[in-house]
C-alpha cells in the first residue's frame, strides 16, 4: 500500500546500528525502569524489550555505580543502548566509550563548558547525543522569561543547545522537545522542524497511565507522523516499558509507516455476530504475540461487512450461521463452528509464516 504520508527528509545519524532521519524507518524506543545497578535486571528487561520490537533503548545513568553497570550491560546484550544523563556530565563522559548514543538535558546539564566536554567526548567516541528537552525541567532563566513552559521556551532551549554543537562543528545529533500537553508538545514539534534538519525525537512525556497515556500518545505522536515530522518515537506511559513498544508499534502500523506482526482487522460487535467478536480478537492477539512476521487477520461477526473484510486479508473469518466461512487468500476456503475457529486460525497463520519462510530460504538458495 502506497502511503499518503512524506516525510521530511533529515540528516542520517546513527544509534549503534540503527539509522536515524534520513528516510529510514522510524526507529521505536522504549526505557528501562528497573535499577540500573540490578544488572541482570536490567539484561532481562532490554531483552523482553528486543522481543517485543524495540529498536533501541534507553537506560538511566544516575550515578558512577550506575555508569559502571551500563558498561556491563551493554557487553550483554546486542540492542543500541542510550545512556540518559542529566545534571551530571561527568557520567556522559564516563559512558561515552559504550553507549550508542548521550542523552542530555538543557535544563539541567550546566554551562556551556560542560556540554562542550560531552561534545567532545562523543567526537572521540563516534557517538551521537540527543539533546531532550523537557517542558518540566527547562533552564531557569526561561522559566522566568516566559512564566510557564510553552512552545517557544522549548524551541529557544534547543535553539541554544543546537548553537553549541554548530560552534563546536558537532552534527552528529538528535533533538526532542517533549510536553506532558499535547498541543504544547506539537506546536514546538512543528517549529524546530521548520528551523533545523537533524531528525526528531518524538514524544510526549509523562503520557499517564497505559491507556490514558496510550490516547494521548496516539493523537499527538499521530499528528507529527501524519504530517511526515519525526523519525523515532518513545510512547511514555506509567506502564510496563514493553507497554511502550507495542503501543508504538500499533501507531506506526495505523499510519502505514511499519509493519510488524500481525495486524487484527475486527468489528466492534454487535447483536448481529455469530460468534463472540472481543473473546475470539483477544485470544488470537494473545497467541500472536511471538509473531513478527507481517500478516492479516480480520475477525468480522457478520455478514454485513465480512466478506469484503475477509477477501481484502491474508486470513479473514466472516460469521455466519449455522458456521463460519475462512478465507484464505481472499478466497473461501471452509466453514467453521464456533468451537474450532480459533484453533483453525492460529494455525493457518503459522502455516502462512512457514510457508513465506521456506519459500524465501528456496529463493536464497
Amino acid at each position: 500500500m502506497t502511503n499518503w504520508i512524506k516525510r521530511k527528509p533529515t540528516k542520517l545519524v546513527t544509534v549503534g546500528n540503527v539509522k536515524v532521519g534520513d528516510s529510514n524507518p522510524i526507529s521505536v524506543q522504549s526505557m528501562t525502569n528497573t535499577n540500573t545497578c540490578d544488572v541482570n535486571g536490567t539484561i532481562n528487561q532490554i531483552n523482553s524489550l528486543v522481543a517485543a520490537g524495540a529498536d533501541i533503548v534507553r537506560v538511566s545513568v544516575p550515578d558512577k555505580d550506575s555508569a559502571s553497570a551500563f558498561k556491563k550491560i551493554k557487553k550483554a546484550v546486542s540492542i543500541p543502548l542510550v545512556a540518559d544523563i542529566h545534571f551530571d556530565y561527568m557520567l556522559a563522559i564516563e559512558v561515552a566509550d559504550s553507549a550508542d548514543c548521550l542523552r542530555i538535558n538543557p535544563g539541567n546539564i550546566g554551562k556551556e563548558k560542560k556540554v562542550i566536554e560531552v561534545i567532545n567526548a562523543a567526537k572521540h567516541n563516534g557517538v551521537p547525543i540527543r539533546v531532550g528537552v523537557n517542558a518540566g525541567s527547562l533552564e531557569k532563566d526561561l522559566q522566568k522569561k516566559y512564566g510557564e513552559p510553552n512552545s517557544d521556551a522549548l524551541v529557544e532551549s534547543a535553539q541554544r543547545h543546537i548553537d553549541i554543537l554548530a560552534k563546536h562543528d558537532f552534527d552528529h545529533y538528535k533533538m526532542s522537545l517533549k510536553a506532558s500537553n499535547i498541543e504544547m508538545t506539537v506546536d514546538a514539534y512543528r517549529k524546530i522542524s521548520n528551523l533545523i534538519d537533524q531528525p526528531l525525537h518524538l514524544g510526549i512525556t509523562e503520557a499517564g497511565s497505559f491507556r490514558g497515556g496510550t490516547v494521548k500518545s496516539s493523537i499527538g505522536v499521530g499528528m507529527l507522523l501524519s504530517e511526515g515530522i519525526g523519525d523515532t518515537i518513545r510512547i511514555s506511559l506509567a506502564s510496563d516499558p514493553v507497554d511502550e513498544i507495542k503501543v508504538g508499534w500499533d501507531i506506526l502500523k495505523s499510519l502505514n509507516l511499519r509493519s510488524r506482526g500481525v495486524k487484527i482487522i475486527a468489528c466492534p460487535s454487535c447483536s448481529r455476530q455469530n460468534f463472540n467478536v472481543i473473546e475470539v480478537v483477544n485470544e488470537l492477539e494473545s497467541r500472536f504475540e511471538d509473531i513478527s512476521e507481517d500478516l492479516e487477520v480480520a475477525i468480522i461477526g457478520c455478514y454485513v461487512n465480512g466478506p469484503g473484510e475477509s477477501k481484502a486479508a491474508d486470513i479473514g473469518l466472516t460469521g455466519a450461521s449455522p458456521n463460519n466461512l475462512l478465507y484464505i487468500n481472499g478466497l473461501p476456503s471452509k466453514k467453521l463452528t464456533n468451537e474450532e475457529l480459533v484453533d483453525e486460525i492460529e494455525s493457518q497463520v503459522r502455516d502462512k509464516i512457514n510457508s513465506s519462510s521456506s519459500d524465501t530460504i528456496i529463493a536464497r538458495g
